[in-house]
């Protein structure tokens, strides 16, 4: 196991601890997305979603994959098994370290985990959205996502989304803190590219990736109650269907369902669940505090509607070579929130006086030299993966 994901294990297992001290279960799942070339030998290939499954069901990840909405397009979907966050983290990098070896076995020869696969499709929507095709065939360019979906139980198992303004707050911590930390789920130059790819390219009826933080129940980070993204109706279940199986009877139970959606992360192999669980988990341990002394409503801030991500993984400079926009390095390596909160947490955890405790600034800095040793490709790559 790398240093960083060593340090943020260590982080996470904290973390869970903190949370069951003061009463509560933190629930994190993850949805990726991805994409594999087909066979060329094999025009009608389908990939065998049912066979996939049964492999990852077998290496114990708690997670299956589902079709996505463009052609060779995938979803790794977390179950709900019940997990601990530490468990999620090891089911997504055990899928993204399994799933090409998995595919390969239908005959897949390359399956793309990145941020933007690059004219991986062909088609347009027609104006105003829905799933209508224009004759245009051009060639589309398919964003990949990572969301992260957290909720927190307390010992009875309701859960608390819901109550008192908790959820509200529990957004409002994500969205202060997304920006400083955008390297932690935006690893690498591509993952940036990927957020351009609508004004850039002319894809604004195709694609829904996010440009920016935002908030509500539609925005980048979403918060989930009585209605979902697309204002249906939340933990709706069908009881009774007609002869056309339409739903004609159905109850609906939002509660269990309510959760914060981050969905800005970018698809990656240098995507790193660990950290990325312990970024969440730092989020929910400064709600639950503020929750705790029924603070959470009187602390909510009016916000602005979006703040505006870094453009890259390094600075922006203008044509006089002076900076115009920090980049997500400079910005994690300046940040103090996320070293000092799992510092903080180790300290009241393992309170001895003689002791510094500083897994927060040893996490971090693990994060920061993976860049300055170059060992990840910081330059995007534009050419046709599916030629």
């Amino acid at each position: 196991m790398e240093k960083s994901s060593a340090l943020a294990k260590q982080a996470i297992l904290l973390f869970q601890r903190y949370i069951k001290e003061r009463g509560y279960t933190a629930l994190v799942h993850f949805e990726l997305e991805g994409c594999y070339q087909a066979p060329i030998s094999d025009p009608n290939f389908k990939l065998d979603y049912q066979q996939a499954n049964k492999l990852l069901a077998s290496l114990s990840i708690d997670g299956e994959l589902v079709p996505e909405f463009w052609s060779n397009q995938w979803e790794y979907v977390s179950k709900q098994n019940g997990q601990s966050p530490l468990k999620e983290a090891e089911n997504l990098t055990s899928a993204i370290n399994k799933l090409p070896q998995i595919f390969a076995l239908q005959g897949i020869e390359k399956t793309f985990i990145k941020p933007v696969v690059w004219s991986g499709d062909r088609g347009k929507l027609a104006r105003g959205g829905s799933d209508i095709f224009t004759t245009d065939n051009r060639m589309v360019h398919i964003p990949n996502a990572v969301q992260v979906n957290v909720s927190v139980e307390d010992v009875a198992g309701k859960n608390i989304i819901i109550e008192k303004g908790f959820g509200e707050y529990l957004q409002q911590c994500f969205l202060q803190t997304s920006l400083a930390c955008c390297l932690l789920y935006l690893p690498e130059q591509e993952a940036f590219d990927r957020l351009q790819l609508k004004s850039q390219y002319g894809l604004s009826n195709e694609l829904c990736s996010p440009t920016d933080i935002s908030g509500g129940h539609q925005g980048s980070i979403a918060l989930y109650k009585e209605v979902g993204k697309h204002n249906q109706a939340m933990g709706e279940t069908a009881l009774i269907y007609d002869q056309y199986n339409k739903i004609i009877v159905s109850e609906q139970d939002w509660h269990k369902t309510a959760r914060i959606e981050h969905r800005l992360g970018a698809s990656s192999v240098h995507y790193n669940a660990y950290v990325n669980v312990a970024y969440a988990l730092a989020n929910v341990v400064d709600a639950i505090d503020v929750y705790q002394e029924k603070s959470c409503e009187e602390k909510l801030l009016t916000l602005d509607k979006s703040t505006a991500l870094a453009n890259g993984l390094t600075d922006t400079q203008g044509v006089d070579g002076a900076v115009v926009g920090i980049g997500a390095i400079n910005l994690f390596e300046k940040d103090l929130w996320f070293s000092r909160c799992i510092n903080r947490v180790e300290k009241s955890l393992r309170e001895n006086d003689n002791k510094i405790y500083s897994l927060g600034d040893r996490l971090k800095q693990a994060i920061l030299e993976k860049y300055t040793q170059h060992q990840i490709i910081m330059p995007s790559n534009t050419s046709h993966n599916f030629s």
